[in-house]
């Protein structure tokens, strides 16, 4: 299996892990809400040197759903890892990362719309839906479970929501337990976040120097 480096940055609760023949060499980690691009080079170097000198055959980066802007931390340290040693970075769901085998997971997704995504069903596939409608998403759930707080979506008491612990070791796990075909597939697709819409892009105003001809 050689010498697997994981990337979990899609909360405020980050971790790496290094597996060498799916044995856990070096395992750390750090608590940031905003600073992931400044803390995770500390345990990235702790991680690369677990590895020397055999150095790394593959990455796995966590894509979210989650901070965007700390995924895309993880995800462009492991696409400079994987050009030094010269082997593939792999984007897989962070919703796999918690070792959960079954359940509901939603977050918040502003915007008046909440996600949700099957858990245990082969790669989750997050949805967008409604606040008003989630809770109807969730009847006969036997579990659900939130990466932060869902204060904010109203759901009814009756609705107990769990929390979801991703961490960079059981992403590693949950990529080796897939299969081979899917796991070369995933390869050949570049890492990014897990987009749960397209971008909010605000159009220049009319003179903007953007919009002026050249």
């Amino acid at each position: 299996m050689g010498t697997l480096l994981a990337i979990e940055s899609s909360t405020p609760r980050a971790s790496l892990a290094l597996l060498t023949d799916g044995e856990v060499r070096y395992e750390g980690g750090f608590e940031s809400d905003r600073n992931h691009n400044s803390l995770l080079f500390a345990p990235l170097q702790a991680a690369l040197a677990a590895a020397a000198p055999g150095g790394i055959d593959e990455v796995v980066v966590g894509t979210g759903p989650g901070s965007y802007s700390g995924t895309r931390v993880g995800i462009a340290a492991g696409q400079g890892v994987a050009m030094v040693h010269d082997c593939p970075a792999v984007g897989l769901s962070s919703l796999l990362a918690a070792g959960v085998e079954s359940g509901i997971a939603i977050g918040d997704a502003r915007r008046g719309s909440a996600w949700w995504a099957r858990l245990g069903e082969g790669l989750p596939e997050p949805a967008l839906v409604p606040d008003a409608e989630l809770a109807a998403k969730l009847e006969g759930a036997p579990r659900v479970f939130a990466f932060e707080s869902v204060a904010r979506l109203g759901l009814p008491d009756s609705i107990e929501v769990r929390p979801l612990v991703p961490t960079a070791a059981a992403l590693a796990r949950a990529w080796l337990a897939l299969p081979e075909e899917t796991r070369q597939r995933l390869r050949a697709e570049p890492p990014q976040p897990a987009y749960l819409r397209p971008p909010h892009i605000t159009e220049a105003k009319k003179g903007h120097p953007l919009l002026r001809e050249r």
